[in-house]
């Protein structure tokens, strides 16, 4: 395989591919994006990132971006982060990514491109999968009334 078309590869990921600049305005959002928060691209383009954060994130989401462009470091290069987003219409999903910070020829951070999939169904079977758990449990730890 010849050099890899990456203007390709990120518009046919199944994943969300976002880029933020500096300051958290959106630079790059590809279709998986707009499926997963409904906002199109021409929507998200120019945006703070707050179009997707839930309000009472957005302090610390703002406090660890600060950090992360003047330090130059973020610890979610290779952990995988589980954090509440918002759609466009306002429901709540539940979204899991990873980020890799985008420096300029002097090694500045510039920006940060995460990645970003959709876990709320999978969220929301191992909440019920969790309560029944609980339920069964208590139902054992109950006396069964026979002796």
């Amino acid at each position: 395989m010849s050099a890899v078309d990456f203007e390709q590869l990120v518009r046919s990921m199944g994943d969300a591919v976002v880029v933020t600049d500096g300051k958290g305005d959106i630079v790059l959002w590809n279709a998986a994006a707009t499926r997963i928060f409904g906002f199109s691209e021409a929507e998200a383009l120019g945006r703070s990132l707050d179009i997707i954060i839930p309000e009472r994130q957005r302090g610390r989401h703002w406090d660890g971006y600060e950090k992360t462009m003047s330090s130059g470091q973020t610890r979610y290069g290779t952990t995988l982060l589980r954090v509440p987003a918002l759609h466009k219409d306002g429901h709540t999903l539940s979204i899991a990514f990873t980020v890799a910070l985008l420096k300029g020829p002097q090694g500045q951070v510039e920006g940060v491109g995460a990645i970003i999939r959709d876990e709320t169904s999978r969220f929301q079977d191992e909440r019920a999968l969790r309560k029944r758990i609980t339920e069964l449990e208590a139902r054992l730890a109950q006396p069964s009334g026979t002796a």
